[in-house]
């Protein structure tokens, strides 16, 4: 026990327990026999702590018991105030309010853009860096430092050391903060850390002047900051008081606890508070900071005297001990007997990936719950991999409750904020229109199945390369759509969204920011009502939107309609929404800060690799390293040590699972420092702590029982179903791979071009045919077909990044086919038809199609011409008969099935838009006729006849026969793949099985 008058300070060892075991020790310390514990305030570090102190007493307490008055000192990584113990109404104007954390934000980044002037980034990277800034203030001010810190000579010489820009950003924080600091005080108000240290120091001098007569015991803080330090002070030399810190190793010898470095306690005045060799990575490095700011020994701090319900070995806490011994008393690990290595009730788990990952701790868990009252926590600061671990649990129906939330910006609510924002961004384009129609949120109730409805149709009909910006192709659409069946139903829908959408849109390049989310707000309630704002997600926008608002409107924040939807999910991805409640009472997911003082019979720490945990030490943007270490602030290395004694303390539950994967989405990782040492000091007992079998399991999970190889589709339809006409774009398809031509003419099936797709070539190809339709039938004079070529670009509302993009080559293409038909004009060859249609009867088919051109002769011989965006069929495909489509449509007119044509056609032309072999140029033509040098193509002479046969072979073969549609008959053959999933080509080609498959 502690001398009387001393200060009391106590540890409670990793393999205790923390919180069971502080309570273990409250309840026989402080508990009197009619008033329990009412009496004793328990002073913790945030409201998760308070809540898994309240769950120990609980469990603890018995038949019953009158708990403590619990107060948080909060954690401001967790976003967290102080309680009403040490932020009292009466502090009196002794200590001024608070600035809007928010409004901080907002104005920071006013400042910065007036002193970055031309240099300041956009705004959301003015947002970003004004958050960074606030947050090197915070730190700052939560060290006990002030601007005139940073104006000492032995700083200044420093910054005068460093290269240009650290010293140029060193002048922007300081000037920033001064003026920041100026109109705080002009408002009579502090920054929220200045407050809190001011509320500590008012606490601790009220408390040395006048010790409460109720006890006060301070539990599990351990920031280091030097005025919660000095309270911490004040609690312990208490007559009734206590400090009880969290896993302080006094094991370590006095040389290694030495080895540490001066932690803010230098050998001479003139030295930095943080020394250049101090060990800031070792997991004590942080408690030896707050006891020397507290002006403690480690030699004053006696051991906890109880265990919790849920303790390790006491052999635990010696190898953890070892297990993070500095660099040089590692060394002494090869010494070390195996009963201060072992680690019992530790596993390794080791997985290929993520996913693996993911779904082997989900069958740790669920294993782990067919126990009565077993508890089970995973601890990881990877979000992604606790999402997918509460993914996988939905497997079991168990809800496991994390802690940490989910992002406001992934909840629905936020999302649809966020959507809307996005029709900003990018002026209504169809992505992110049909996101906002089709939320699950709009339009609830029974009129949500006829607006889906419509929905869907227009998002079929905004298939393809996206539309110009705003509002005009949209309602081409919509007219397009009004033609049609329900035409009239589309036509009112459309006038009720386009209300709606339309205020988002017609905005001025600079907007208030609080006009713009005043107009996001109409445009939700406007879709979905009063159900925008309900449940967890709806209360967190609701809450975010004001408090941006009201600091938006304080501020005068103006930024450009782009920017709105980046700025919006930097600031939502900050807000957490936890679910209330309905989670399992067994089953927790922590982040590292959440998961200090909880404790369960199986803790599995997760994503332990580099950059992870523990994540990278980054610097801070605006200040360097040797500045921040000058003024006795911790580099970003401090955060490692703070992750390293996370992981000691989770190392002291009763069974741990210590799991990591070698590679992320981006590729392999490293696993982390920790698990690396904890194999190293393993050594040879590794081999015995290995997790395979939740791995193994992971593997064979989702394994179904091997069946049957599946084969190359051969479909073989009825004489009715064969009996289809024939389009003369599809003969090519049916003799190349039939299923294709099954999928499409028979089964009716058509594939989606994706929205925002890249333009095809079908639609290049239905641009020029209307270009050059509209040109012929005009009369096809010289010097207007560009002319025409821009209206039908505006008229089919293409985008002006494709249009700008695809437009030189097509006027260069299109400028030589006016130059060639002006010079066959001049040879007595004349235009007679274009984008005619005709058809004839061969073996009893319709066979059918459209002809680009028809050309007379002088002769009165006929030439078809075939319009290419790219480049033609080659000779050899036409002569192998698998480009049919120019000698099908050469038949159909000497059959005189096109109106107003008469002749027999000997010219048969490919007029490509594609660049010339000489790559100088575009457009070309190709005629594939073997003859002079060629060595590939059809003989003109037999270029009819043995199309026909070609077609008839088809006919007999495929429409007319038996023969059934063979998946990729002709593999060879490319350009068609369009039903590829369809006939599941990726199952079957590469076992290169050619067997029929089924029907």
């Amino acid at each position: 026990m502690a001398e009387p008058g001393s200060p009391k300070v106590y540890s409670i060892a990793a393999h205790r327990g923390f919180a069971d075991a502080l309570v273990a020790g409250l309840i026989p310390r402080y508990a009197e026999p009619e008033l329990g514990l009412a009496r004793l305030t328990l002073l913790l570090p945030s409201r998760r702590a308070e809540r898994i102190v309240t769950e120990a007493f609980i469990r603890l307490s018995g038949s019953g018991l009158l708990l403590p008055r619990m107060a948080v000192v909060g954690d401001l990584d967790l976003d967290e105030t102080l309680g009403p113990l040490l932020d009292p109404l009466g502090t009196g104007a002794a200590i001024p309010p608070a600035a809007d954390p928010t409004r901080r934000w907002l104005r920071l980044a006013e400042l910065l853009r007036q002193e970055m002037g031309d240099d300041a980034p956009k705004t959301p990277g003015l947002l970003r860096l004004a958050l960074e800034t606030a947050q090197t203030m915070d730190r700052l001010t939560i060290e006990g430092i002030d601007l005139g810190d940073l104006l000492q000579e032995r700083v200044a010489g420093i910054v005068g050391d460093l290269a240009e820009h650290w010293r140029t950003s060193t002048r922007l924080f300081a000037r920033v903060e001064a003026q920041w600091l100026a109109e705080l005080a002009a408002r009579g108000e502090v920054d929220p850390p200045e407050r809190r240290n001011l509320l500590f120091r008012h606490a601790a001098d009220r408390w040395r002047e006048a010790p409460p007569a109720a006890p006060i015991v301070a539990a599990g803080i351990t920031s280091a900051s030097p005025a919660l330090a000095r309270l911490l002070r004040v609690i312990a030399e208490m007559p009734r008081g206590a400090v009880i810190l969290p896993d302080l190793d006094l094991s370590l010898t006095p040389q290694v606890w030495d080895g540490l470095g001066s932690a803010g306690h230098p050998e001479r005045t003139d030295l930095p508070p943080i020394g250049e060799r101090d060990a800031l990575t070792h997991p004590q490095y942080h408690l030896k900071l707050l006891l020397n700011r507290m002006g403690i020994a480690r030699a004053e701090v006696e051991p906890w005297h109880r265990a919790g319900l849920a303790a390790a070995p006491p052999e635990r806490s010696r190898a953890i001990s070892n297990l993070f011994l500095p660099s040089e008393a590692s060394a002494d690990w090869v010494n070390l007997p195996a009963s201060q290595r072992r680690l019992s009730g530790v596993r390794l788990m080791r997985s290929a990936h993520p996913g693996e990952e993911a779904q082997a701790i989900a069958i740790l868990i669920r294993e782990a719950l067919e126990t009565p009252e077993r508890r089970v926590a995973l601890i990881t600061p990877d979000r992604g991999l606790a999402a997918r671990v509460v993914a996988h649990l939905r497997r079991w129906n168990i809800a496991a409750d994390d802690s940490a939330g989910q992002s406001l910006a992934q909840t629905p609510a936020g999302r649809l904020f966020l959507q809307l924002a996005e029709v900003v961004a990018h002026r209504a384009a169809p992505v992110a229109l049909l996101a906002v129609l089709e939320h699950p949120l709009v339009q609830p109730g029974e009129a949500r199945a006829a607006w889906l409805e419509n929905a869907r149709r227009l998002d079929l009909a905004l298939r393809g390369p996206r539309p110009a910006p705003g509002l005009a192709p949209l309602r081409d659409a919509i007219a397009a759509l009004a033609k049609g069946t329900r035409g009239a139903a589309i036509a009112e829908w459309w006038d009720g969204v386009e209300r709606i959408i339309a205020p988002l849109l017609d905005w001025p390049d600079a907007t208030a920011l609080d006009d713009a989310l005043d107009r996001l707000i109409n445009a939700a309630e406007a879709l979905c009502g009063e159900r925008i704002w309900a449940g967890p997600d709806g209360r967190a926008l609701s809450a975010f939107v004001d408090d941006l608002r009201s600091a938006a409107q304080m501020i005068d924040t103006v930024l450009a309609p782009p920017d709105l939807a980046q700025v919006l999910r930097d600031a939502m991805d900050r807000v957490a929404v936890r679910p209330p409640w309905g989670q399992h009472p067994r089953v927790a997911i922590y982040g590292l800060l959440e998961a200090r003082m909880s404790r369960a019979d199986l803790v599995i720490c997760a994503g332990l690799t580099e950059g992870t945990w523990p994540g990278s030490a980054g610097t801070e943007p605006l200040l360097p390293p040797a500045v921040l270490r000058a003024l006795g602030v911790p580099s970003g290395e401090f955060r490692i040590g703070l992750a390293a004694h996370d992981l000691a303390g989770a190392l002291g539950a009763p069974e741990v699972v210590l799991s990591w994967s070698d590679r992320d989405q981006a590729g392999p990782v490293i696993p982390s420092r920790f698990v690396l040492r904890v194999e190293a000091l393993l050594g040879e007992l590794a081999a015995a702590h290995r997790e395979v079998r939740a791995v193994e399991l992971a593997r064979q999970i989702d394994h179904a029982a091997p069946q049957p190889a599946y084969p190359r589709p051969a479909p073989n339809p009825t004489p009715a179903e064969r009996d289809v006409a024939l389009a003369v774009t599809a003969i090519d398809r049916l003799r190349s791979d039939p299923y294709q031509f099954y999928a499409q003419a028979i089964l009716g099936l058509r594939s989606l071009d994706p929205l925002d797709a890249e333009p095809s070539a079908a639609w290049k190809g239905t641009v020029v045919h209307r270009v050059l339709e509209r040109w012929h039938k005009a009369g096809g004079r010289a010097g207007q077909l560009l002319a025409i070529a821009s209206e039908e670009l505006t008229e089919m509302q293409a985008h002006p990044l494709v249009r700008s993009l695809w437009w030189p080559r097509l006027a260069s293409a299109l400028e030589w086919i006016d130059a060639e038909i002006a010079a066959l004009k001049e040879e007595g060859r004349e235009v007679i038809a274009s984008e005619i249609k005709g058809e004839m009867t061969i073996d009893g088919v319709r066979v059918y199609g459209r002809a680009d051109r028809i050309d007379g002769k002088l002769d009165g011989a006929l030439a078809l011409v075939d319009y290419k965006t790219g480049s033609p069929p080659s000779g050899r495909m036409v002569e192998e008969g698998f480009a049919l489509q120019l000698g099908t449509l050469a038949l159909i007119a000497r059959d005189g099935g096109f109106p107003g044509v008469a002749g027999d056609p000997d010219g048969f032309e490919y007029w490509s838009l594609g660049k010339t072999r000489d790559g100088d140029s575009f457009g070309y033509r190709a005629e594939p006729v073997r003859e002079g040098h060629k060595k590939s193509g059809l003989p003109r002479d037999e270029f009819l006849d043995r199309t026909q046969q070609y077609l008839r072979d088809a006919i007999a073969r495929w429409i007319k026969g038996s023969e059934p549609f063979t998946a990729r008959l002709n593999p060879d053959i490319g350009g068609f793949n369009d039903y590829d999933q369809l006939m599941r080509l990726d199952e079957w080609q590469a076992r290169g099985d050619a067997g029929e498959g089924p029907a």
